[in-house]
């Protein structure tokens, strides 16, 4: 199970492609799971565990909300990362994130076009940065 792995939001998805397609095996054993170089995703593990992916920019931006807290300013067109928890429910850690005061992004939605049995959400810690729930 993914418990927690980064996922870089690129504006030059196959270039940095290329870059983590060359080194992530050679450096960390790991083997690219999803994805190519046309994007928009792409995906590494490492025993099976996620490790790196990649998602452009622009197809995140139009899934979450902009950054609107107190403490960022930034469109979610700037969102240049965010954290990915694979959770057993995603309406109650959605619940949980919010009753503890993070700012809803995106609200639990079925994703299909992402992956067949894809749940999702998004939330913003206090912070501003992007976390996504999900389940399949």
């Amino acid at each position: 199970m993914d418990a927690l792995h980064p996922r870089l939001l690129v504006a030059r998805f196959g270039e940095t492609f290329r870059f983590y397609d060359a080194l992530l095996p050679e450096l960390l054993g790991a083997t690219r799971t999803r994805g190519g170089g046309d994007g928009p995703y792409a995906s590494w593990d490492v025993a099976d565990q996620g490790v790196l992916s990649l998602l452009d920019r622009s197809a995140m931006a139009a899934t979450v909300a902009p950054l609107d807290t107190a403490t960022a300013s930034a469109s979610a067109s700037a969102d240049r990362s965010m954290l990915v928890s694979r959770v057993p429910d995603v309406d109650t850690a959605y619940a949980a994130c919010l009753a503890r005061g993070a700012t809803p992004a995106a609200p639990p939605a079925d994703r299909p076009e992402w992956g067949p049995t894809l749940r999702s959400a998004h939330v913003r810690d206090p912070e501003g940065n992007l976390w996504e729930l999900q389940s399949y």
